[in-house]
C-alpha cells in the first residue's frame, strides 16, 4: 500500500536530504567593489564571494581576505570550528561562525565536495551486495512456490470439507497469497544498507558501494600509510634554539630559506615568519645537503649536521632524536638550529590501540627513511613497520598479505598509494589526500580520522548482521504464517486467517524489518 511505501522512503533518504539540505540557495558576489546577493546556483569558478557571520560556504574556493572560524562538522565530523585567514580552502555547506572573509570560487555546482559526497551517497545506496543476488533467487522461487501452495490448500479444501470445502478453500488460497507477499525478504537487505551507508556518510565516512560492507566485516589485517594518514602530512618545527637573537639573522634566514623550495624550508619559514627579505647574494643550492647565500659579504649557510662540517662548523652536540635537522650558521658556528618532523595526528594512537583491541594487526608503510619510521612507529604504538617502500614494494606486501589468507585494508592518501590501495581487499582513503588516492578507494574518510577507520569496519558489521537478522525473521514468519493461512490449524482449534488478518501480519512484517534496519543508526554510535 502507498502508505507502507512512503515509510521506509522518507526514512532511509533522510541522510540524503539532510545533505542536499547543507547547500545554500543563495550568496553575495563582489563586482567592481559592489557586493549583490545571487543564486548560488549562478556561481562560476573565479568569482570573489563574500561570507559573513552565519552564512553558509556556497562553493569551494580559496580564501583571499578576512579571518574567521568555520564549522566543518558537515564534512568532518568535527565540533571544533576551524580557523580560515589567507591562503585557506574553504568548502560549500559549511557554517561561517563570528568573523567575516571573501573567497575566490574553484569548484562549483557538480564539482564541490559536498555534491560528491552526496553523488557517492546515491551510488552506494543504490548498488547492491552479493548477499542481494541470493535473495533475488530466492524471491524467484518463492512467489512460484507460494502460488503453488496456494492452489494446494484450495485442493486440499475441497477433497476433505466436501460441505464448506470450497468458501474455505477460496479463503485458504486468497490467505496464503496475501501471507505471503515478500515484501518483508524484499527489504531486508536495501534498508539495512541504505541506513548503514547513511550513517557512515553522517559520521563523513563515504562507502562506496554495499558489496564493500560485507568484505569489511571481516578485516583482519590493516596496512597504513605514513605521511597523511598517521601523521599530519606536513612537516613543522617540533623544536628550536637561537644561539645568537640577532634579529638582522632571523631576516638571512628567512630570505635564504624563501629561495628554497626543499619542504623542509617551508617549516622553519612558518615558524620565523619574518615579512621583510633581504637582498641575497650568490644563491647556491646543495642537494641533499643545503643552500648557501652572502649578505653583506657574509657566507651564511643552512643545512644538515654533514652541511655544517662542510662549511666550517668544527663540531656540535645537537641531537635530533625525533626529525631532520637544520642547521643555520656563518663563519664556522651555529647561530641556530631547528629539528622538523611531521607531526602524529592527535586521533592516530588512539585509532591503532581500538583497530589491535579488536583483533587486527596494524602495519605501517613508509618510503621515508628507517630513523623517521621508527620514531613514528614507537610513538603510535605499532609493531610491525616498512622503510623506504616504493608504491610497487607496498603493493608487494599487500599480496604477500592475501597469499597467507589475510582480508587486507589499506589505509593511503597519495598517489603513491593508489596501487596498494587497488590491490586491498578493502581501500581506505583520508579525504585530504589525492584525487587518484580517493577515486581509486571504497572508503573515503572525510575528516581524515584514522578513528573512523575502526567506525567503518563497526558499521559494515552491523549492516551485514542486520540483514541476516532480517533475512531470518522474513523467512521464519513466512514458515510459520504459511502453513496457518493454509489452515493446518483448522482441524485442532477451528482456527482459519481471514485475509484482513493475513493482511496486517504482512505489514507488520515489513515494518519489522524496516525498524530492524534503523537500530544500526542507535548502535553505531555507541563506542567500542
Amino acid at each position: 500500500t502507498p502508505g507502507r511505501t512512503l515509510f521506509p522512503y522518507t526514512t532511509l533518504f533522510r541522510s540524503i536530504k539532510s545533505l542536499i539540505g547543507l547547500q545554500p540557495i543563495t550568496a553575495l558576489r563582489e563586482i567592481d567593489g559592489k557586493v549583490e546577493e545571487i543564486s548560488a546556483s549562478l556561481i562560476t569558478p573565479n568569482d570573489v564571494i563574500v561570507v559573513r557571520p552565519g552564512e553558509k560556504v556556497a562553493v569551494d574556493g580559496d580564501v583571499i581576505d578576512g579571518s574567521s572560524y568555520v564549522d566543518e562538522s558537515m564534512l568532518s565530523g568535527e565540533a571544533m570550528p576551524v580557523q580560515k585567514e589567507k591562503g585557506n580552502k574553504v568548502y560549500a555547506g559549511t557554517i561561517n561562525k563570528d568573523g567575516s572573509f571573501r573567497f575566490v570560487a574553484k569548484k562549483v555546482g557538480s564539482d564541490t565536495v559536498l555534491s560528491h559526497i552526496i553523488s557517492l551517497v546515491r551510488e552506494a545506496q543504490n548498488s547492491k551486495p552479493p548477499v542481494q543476488e541470493l535473495v533475488n533467487k530466492i524471491a524467484s522461487v518463492f512467489v512460484p512456490v507460494i502460488i503453488f501452495i496456494a492452489v494446494i490448500s484450495f485442493i486440499v479444501w475441497l477433497i476433505f470439507d466436501p460441505t464448506g470445502g470450497f468458501i474455505h478453500g477460496i479463503l485458504a488460497f486468497v490467505t496464503v497469497l496475501i501471507i505471503a507477499c515478500p515484501c518483508a525478504l524484499g527489504l531486508a537487505t536495501p534498508t539495512a544498507i541504505m541506513v548503514g551507508i547513511g550513517s557512515g556518510a553522517q559520521k563523513g565516512i563515504l562507502i562506496k558501494n554495499a558489496e564493500i560492507l560485507e568484505t569489511a566485516k571481516n578485516i583482519d589485517a590493516v596496512v597504513l600509510d605514513k605521511t597523511g594518514t598517521i601523521t599530519e602530512g606536513k612537516p613543522s618545527v617540533i623544536r628550536m634554539e637561537w644561539f645568537d637573537n640577532n634579529p638582522l639573522f632571523k631576516k638571512i634566514l628567512f630570505s635564504l630559506e624563501s629561495r628554497s623550495t626543499h619542504p623542509l624550508s617551508e617549516a622553519v619559514k612558518s615558524e620565523v615568519k619574518i615579512e621583510e627579505l633581504l637582498q641575497i647574494e650568490n644563491f647556491q643550492n646543495v642537494p641533499g645537503l643545503g643552500i648557501t647565500g652572502e649578505f653583506d659579504g657574509r657566507k651564511f649557510f643552512i643545512g644538515n649536521s654533514d652541511f655544517a662540517l662542510k662549511n666550517g662548523v668544527q663540531s656540535h652536540s645537537l641531537i635530533f632524536d625525533k626529525g631532520s635537522e637544520v642547521i643555520f650558521g656563518t663563519d664556522g658556528r651555529i647561530l641556530a638550529y631547528f629539528e622538523v618532523a611531521d607531526k602524529v595526528k592527535k586521533s592516530s594512537k588512539e585509532a591503532i590501540r581500538i583497530l589491535r583491541k579488536r583483533g587486527i594487526n596494524v602495519y605501517m608503510l613508509t618510503g621515508d627513511s628507517q630513523k623517521a619510521a621508527s620514531q613514528i612507529a614507537a610513538e603510535v604504538e605499532i609493531d610491525e613497520f616498512k622503510s623506504r617502500m616504493l608504491p610497487s614494494d607496498k603493493t608487494e606486501f599487500i599480496k604477500s598479505l592475501q597469499q597467507n589468507g589475510r582480508i587486507v585494508a589499506m589505509v593511503g592518501d597519495g598517489i603513491n598509494d593508489s596501487a596498494a590501495l587497488a590491490q586491498a581487499n578493502v581501500s581506505i582513503a583520508m579525504g585530504s589526500g589525492s584525487d587518484i588516492a580517493i577515486n581509486v578507494a571504497d572508503v573515503t574518510i572525510v575528516s581524515s580520522d584514522l578513528r573512523k577507520v575502526n567506525d567503518a569496519i563497526r558499521i559494515s558489521k552491523l549492516t551485514v548482521k542486520t540483514i541476516r537478522q532480517n533475512l531470518f525473521w522474513a523467512f521464519i514468519y513466512n514458515l510459520i504464517g504459511v502453513p496457518i493461512a493454509a489452515g493446518v490449524l483448522y482441524p485442532f482449534f477451528g482456527l482459519l486467517l481471514s485475509p484482513m488478518i493475513a493482511g496486517a501480519a504482512m505489514a507488520f512484517s515489513s515494518v519489522s524489518v524496516v525498524a530492524n534496519s534503523l537500530r544500526i543508526k542507535y548502535l553505531s554510535t555507541k563506542k567500542l
